[in-house]
């Protein structure tokens, strides 16, 4: 059920959990994230850590556990899809309310082909929120200029590089005003010489106090950018702290293990 409190936290996740079929995927994971911060979730292929990402905004809907952001509350375990999977509408309308506080970074950039840059951007406060074209044209601009694109807002996708198009898919969740931006791997998709773009629009961000959450395999971003780090493995999260103890100086054999690997994978 969705209710008001008075929030400690911007985001509160309790004892969230989701199986597809057989397969455990997220089994109890608990943790908060505080307003201006950046949560970085790491682990290896196939831990869940995309799965409680779209979880956070109901992308994906958890089989029990609560997720709270600002002041809206969502228990999963009162959210029953029906014949079909649709859900009722006083549960869609809960949904909605959690997704109202987050915008979402996703791997592949899902631009829409037809529309540029500047529409894409428009799309969501235009059409969902319900802004003048006007006044989101004129945040759009602004926004787009913001991740280095000024110059690019009237091209297509297929005019923009792999990282040029990722950028258009942060403006467009900036556009939304979320209070939690949400990215999943930003980079992966990426040519190498790429990344650095976009994680330098992120570190930015993070510069400028926007609330992320960032499930990446850039060990480096974390350590510069992160105020904590979740390394997630078999749906639970083994170990969790600021990036000078997790990741620098692990204590859990999972956790070393995974870095080991990564950092020094011959």
């Amino acid at each position: 059920m969705s209710t008001s409190s008075t929030p400690t936290h911007l985001v509160e996740v309790e004892h969230l959990a989701k199986s597809f079929g057989d397969h455990v995927v997220l089994e109890d994971v608990s943790f908060t994230v505080d307003s201006g911060t950046v949560t970085c979730v790491i682990g290896p292929s196939g831990s869940g850590k995309t799965t409680l990402l779209r979880s956070l905004n109901a992308l994906e809907i958890p089989d029990r556990g609560v997720v709270r952001i600002g002041g809206t509350v969502v228990d999963f375990g009162g959210i029953n899809p029906g014949p079909g999977g649709r859900l009722p509408k006083a549960q869609r309308a809960e949904l909605m309310g959690l997704r109202r506080h987050s915008g979402m970074v996703f791997q592949a950039h899902h631009l829409f082909p037809h529309k540029t840059a500047l529409q894409n951007v428009i799309e969501g406060p235009v059409v969902v929120q319900g802004e003048s074209v006007a006044d989101a044209t004129a945040r759009a601009r602004e926004i787009l200029d913001q991740v280095g694109l000024s110059a690019h807002a009237d091209k297509y996708p297929f005019q923009l590089s792999g990282g040029q198009q990722q950028r258009v898919g942060i403006a467009r969740a900036l556009a939304l005003r979320p209070d939690l931006v949400l990215f999943d791997e930003p980079t992966s998709a990426l040519d190498p010489e790429l990344v650095g773009d976009v994680l330098g629009v992120m570190k930015d961000l993070a510069a400028q106090g926007w609330t992320m959450v960032v499930v990446t395999h850039e060990l480096r971003f974390a350590q510069q950018v992160a105020d904590q780090v979740l390394f997630i493995d078999g749906g639970l999260v083994v170990e969790q702290g600021p990036p000078q103890d997790v990741i620098a100086n692990p204590q859990h054999p999972r956790t070393k293990t995974f870095l080991t690997r990564l950092l020094d994978p011959i």
